[in-house]
């Protein structure tokens, strides 16, 4: 469906500059991407809160909460992960043009995903963050028993077991999460958004 030819971005008289000077902020966003069970949403919500401790306005998208409402009407079809991805970044950008940092953890189990999402958030601000634990480890955990009923034939189109993880070749960070401490993993991502900011706005890490 194309875009119809009455609907025109509209702007306004505060440029992102101006908005990003007076909040402080340098904008990013943080994309996880690994199996169910690796420790995406864990990561990024224990991220959201030593942002917010350095006065780093930041939000987490975790895939399970967008599909309560956002994405509620998707299914677990590559059609529709496709499109949920598309949302998600959409939402990101947003977010990022009004200078809040995003933690987006969603699954997102397709190279071709990923890499649509990028062009919409934007290279410079895109970090993609592989969050690596093998599948018997994630299986092992199964935290909310999806792998239980993807086994039994109960989930279709699970990641992993039906359905296929494109691990990311070159993402910003990598971390083994079957092996690093949550506290190492945090060291990693913090080191990771320190560099940006030291990059664009002249902060020493």
């Amino acid at each position: 469906m194309g875009k119809r030819e009455s609907v025109t971005w509209q702007t306004g008289s505060l440029s992102l500059h101006d908005r990003l000077h007076k909040l402080g902020q340098v904008p990013m966003t943080l994309w996880f991407t690994g199996l169910s069970g690796a420790g995406k949403s864990t990561l990024a919500f224990r991220l959201e809160r030593l942002l917010v401790e350095r006065d780093i306005l930041c939000v987490v998208l975790d895939g399970d909460n967008l599909r309560h409402g956002l994405c509620q009407d998707l299914g677990f079809d590559a059609e529709s992960r496709a499109e949920n991805i598309r949302r998600v970044a959409e939402v990101a950008r947003l977010m990022n043009d009004a200078g809040l940092t995003v933690l987006a953890a969603f699954i997102s189990p397709l190279a071709a995903d990923r890499t649509l999402a990028r062009q919409i958030v934007g290279a410079e601000r895109f970090h993609e963050v592989f969050v690596n634990s093998p599948l018997h480890i994630c299986e092992g955990r199964d935290p909310k028993g999806l792998y239980k009923k993807a086994r039994r034939g109960e989930l279709e189109h699970f990641t992993g077991i039906d359905a296929p993880y494109e691990p990311p070749l070159q993402p910003a960070i990598r971390l083994d999460t079957s092996d690093w401490s949550i506290e190492t993993c945090l060291g990693s991502l913090m080191a990771e958004v320190q560099r940006y900011r030291a990059r664009d706005c002249g902060e020493s890490e």
